[in-house]
């Protein structure tokens, strides 16, 4: 799909770009199991990955791109699509977008086609519409007739005014701020609009760094947890050293393996529980992942890779979000190295094969962007 044509949202801008910086308050605990201690003295915690990476990682990749892609759909001529269910008679009102109402799902196979479908929402879809909105009904002249096509920037701040408040009372104010669903918007397509058509549909949907609406959703949003994870062997595709947020093919370059998804609810009770608690908590769970996942302890150390994880912040708490996944990869100046071939089998780091530490010695990976200085290792 080509990306000047690709259906998107940006991430919300009610959260602010964090700043990468030390997380000097993680300290390795003194005394650890010798399967903890060889895998976890090579975790370098990450809490800021995707608000804090990311923030500097779409911002080193994708600024220029949220202007062109913001208002979500990039094709002049809309997405006049139909209902494969109905009659084709004609006409707005037979149209999947034209008679789209909240609740509805929709999905596509190209944006260049034109090829908008309702679906069911139990089954896979790219968008959930939350609101119709008839901009015609708005005083002045700015959408009355023959009032011009509005630029991406202007379809930004419409979705922006309209769409964020609908999303959040289509959920009754329980979206995730960090999850897995944005706020969207489908505007009419200029041929629609000089037919008079001013009506938008905001939406939810899923997307990546790049701002591409390309990974399906299944049931709806309301129905959905909201945490922001991938199921375990899930690679994540790399862009100019930075995640994409979009799963790739394990073979192909990618930023960071998926390992396990860890459930906190199952282990915290009450209120949501501090950063510190969690990097306790997920430092041994992710240490555990590392060596089942990989085949036995030694395994990261020989391939010089780095376990990590995000942090779940009171909001997504309070909504329900209480999972992360536990992740493996390896930093680099820039932010991530390129992996080639999943992390339990031969792998290629920035296309060379991983050279193993001295016996004598464990070498210390480069960390990520925003992680904790790594624990000095003393020879044994």
């Amino acid at each position: 799909m080509s990306t000047d044509d690709a259906p998107h949202a940006p991430e919300p801008e009610a959260e602010p770009a964090a700043t990468p910086g030390p997380a000097g308050r993680r300290r390795a605990p003194k005394r650890r199991s010798p399967a903890l201690a060889a895998v976890g003295r090579m975790h370098l915690p990450a809490h800021k990955l995707r608000w804090g990476l990311l923030a500097v990682a779409v911002g080193a990749v994708v600024a220029a791109l949220v202007t062109l892609f913001i208002s979500g759909f990039r094709s002049s001529h809309g997405l006049e699509a139909h209902n494969p269910a109905s009659p084709q008679l004609g006409g707005r009102a037979n149209s999947a977008f034209g008679s789209a109402r909240p609740g509805d799902c929709l999905s596509w196979t190209n944006a260049k086609t034109l090829d908008l479908n309702k679906v069911n929402c139990g089954d896979k879809h790219l968008f959930e519409v939350t609101a119709d909105i008839d901009l015609s009904r708005y005083p002045g002249r700015e959408f009355g007739p023959g009032s011009r096509f509005p630029d991406s920037l202007r379809f930004a701040e419409l979705r922006d005014e309209h769409c964020a408040p609908a999303a959040a009372a289509y959920l009754g104010g329980q979206l995730d701020p960090r999850g897995r669903f944005v706020v969207g918007m489908i505007n009419p397509g200029e041929p629609g609009w000089r037919n008079g058509d001013r009506t938008i549909r905001c939406g939810l949907q899923l997307v990546s760094a790049t701002g591409n609406a390309t990974q399906q959703a299944v049931g709806k949003v309301r129905d959905t947890d909201q945490s922001r994870t991938f199921e375990p062997g899930t690679c994540i595709g790399i862009s100019q050293s930075l995640p994409t947020n979009e799963p790739v093919d394990c073979a192909k370059p990618h930023a960071y393996e998926v390992m396990s998804v860890v459930d906190l609810g199952a282990h915290f009770s009450g209120g949501p529980p501090n950063n510190a608690d969690q990097d306790k908590y997920m430092q041994d769970e992710c240490a555990r992942a590392a060596s089942d996942y990989l085949g036995g302890q030694d395994a990261l150390i020989n391939k010089t890779l780095t376990i990590f994880w995000d942090n779940l912040d009171t909001r997504s708490w309070l909504v329900g979000s209480h999972k992360l996944n536990c992740l493996v990869g390896k930093g680099s100046q820039d932010g991530f190295s390129t992996i080639t071939g999943t992390a339990r089998g031969d792998v290629l780091i920035d296309g060379q094969a991983p050279v193993p530490p001295p016996s004598d010695g464990r070498s210390t990976p480069t960390p990520l962007p925003g992680a904790a200085p790594a624990p000095v290792p003393h020879p044994r």
